[in-house]
């Protein structure tokens, strides 16, 4: 007679149980990760263009603060002024392209402060003295996109030049 003992062991369907559960587990964590990822690039892509709007209502806010005239007839989507050195410029939002620019008039060179902008408005609060209509200050608000996120970053600046 021979001596059979049974030794524990883990049968096949067993084994393949335990690689079925564990390959769910990995493709749930690789969703998650990759779900992740997609968040974290889209959050990046929609704070840089806020950034970006950010940093060119600082500029603007800054040369209206010290601009020596700006012009109370240009349009909503426009700012022209002279700045406390004596520069003409524009600030001028497109929405043909959906860029805000920035116009030195006095040789026509046109830079781009910010790309992605849906809206843009200067709301221009005006006062008079001596029949001269001259502009108090300037309520601006940029809209900016970026895939499916959408902010809005608003500024009041008064002139200074101007108070009275």
């Amino acid at each position: 007679m021979r001596n059979t003992r049974c030794e524990p062991a883990f049968t096949i369907a067993e084994l393949l149980l335990a690689l079925a559960i564990t390959s769910i587990l990995l493709a749930a964590v690789a969703v998650a990760f990759n779900a992740s990822v997609i968040n974290y690039q889209e959050n990046e892509d929609i704070f840089k263009t806020t950034n970006s709007a950010r940093q060119a209502l600082l500029q603007i806010t800054n040369r209206l603060r010290t601009a020596s005239a700006v012009d109370p007839n240009s349009p909503v989507n426009e700012c022209s002024f002279y700045t406390a050195s004596g520069e003409n410029i524009t600030y001028d939002y497109r929405s043909a392209d959906g860029k805000l620019y920035l116009v030195t008039n006095s040789n026509g060179q046109e830079y781009v402060l910010c790309d992605n902008v849906t809206a843009m408005t200067f709301q221009k609060d005006t006062g008079a003295e001596g029949g001269t209509v001259y502009v108090k200050s300037v309520q601006i608000s940029i809209t900016v996109v970026n895939g499916n996120a959408q902010r809005t970053v608003s500024a009041a600046v008064v002139i200074r030049r101007n108070l009275k």
